[in-house]
């Protein structure tokens, strides 16, 4: 790697580095929509201040270029980013209708509760459908994402630091979950998002597919919630080791000229030893741990 360029806030040799790159992340991104939306306040934010529904595909890549640009961007890239983010949740209120009660949707237990989903969705993903880490690895893994939690405006003392904690933090906050109107509404969108004529085939075969499999990959308690049987959890985790191998055949080079090309910025910053792989996690045991 390049002596005088900026890793970034994670770097290549990282845990994070690597596992962002792989393309599982798109359906780990999925789940973790899913099971956001079981947050009646959380959820609700989102419903009330934006309209998802006609900019999907927006939100979506906005969202993947916040996360590749914290994993895989300079370090002044990176706090710009957060800084954007938290400027805009901070100009935003919910109302809760029961109640009358106006929140505003940075509250930090709000924020929690959306990085400890998407931590956990790309960390349950990744592994369960190949990607090899060991618990030590996985640890790390969360560890790293403390620095991606105060990006949006969090205390780091106050982010799970291992997979100990954020067990004990999703059985803290299992009993304010519920699948209301607004969860409904994200799973029906998720289901049947609005698609031109021409490629509703395409999104009956394939994005069900990948919605359904991402749903399925969500724990007990989501299915419950959501009142659909939990599939039996051996043919998922088939289904996502299946798929997860076929994707990984592509090669890397195909799948990072997709936008928004983080990966291939890093690597002509850092130069090529900076690539993100799997086999790379093993080389660094001796270092994380």
């Amino acid at each position: 790697m390049r002596d005088d360029a900026d890793p970034g806030l994670f770097g290549p040799d990282s845990v994070t580095w690597q596992v962002h790159s792989d393309p599982m992340m798109w359906i780990a991104g999925i789940r973790a929509l899913y099971l956001q939306a079981l947050h009646p306040r959380a959820v609700r934010g989102v419903m009330q201040n934006s309209d998802f529904r006609r900019d999907a595909w927006g939100r979506l890549m906005r969202t993947a270029s916040f996360v590749g640009t914290t994993t895989y961007g300079t370090t002044e890239a990176a706090e710009k980013a957060g800084a954007r983010v938290r400027g805009i949740h901070r100009r935003l209120t919910a109302t809760d209708p029961a109640t009358g009660e106006r929140y505003g949707v940075d509250e930090p237990g709000l924020l929690l509760w959306v990085h400890c989903a998407e931590i956990d969705s790309y960390l349950h993903v990744a592994r369960r459908s190949g990607f090899r880490l060991t618990d030590a690895q996985a640890d790390r893994y969360i560890a790293e994402h403390r620095t991606g939690a105060r990006l949006v405006g969090l205390d780091p003392d106050d982010v799970p630091a291992d997979q100990a904690h954020l067990r004990a933090y999703f059985e803290q906050v299992r009993p304010e979950l519920a699948a209301g109107a607004e969860a409904r509404t994200v799973d029906d969108f998720l289901q049947r998002p609005p698609t031109p004529m021409l490629l509703k085939p395409a999104r009956d075969v394939l994005w069900r597919r990948v919605a359904n499999l991402a749903y399925a990959s969500l724990p007990p308690y989501a299915h419950t919630l959501y009142g659909r049987p939990a599939p039996a959890p051996a043919v998922v985790t088939r289904r996502l080791r299946a798929t997860g191998t076929a994707l990984r055949r592509i090669p890397d080079r195909v799948r990072w000229q997709l936008p928004p090309k983080h990966i291939l910025r890093a690597m002509a910053r850092l130069g090529p030893d900076a690539r993100p792989a799997p086999y790379k996690v093993d080389r660094w045991v001796a270092i994380l741990d």
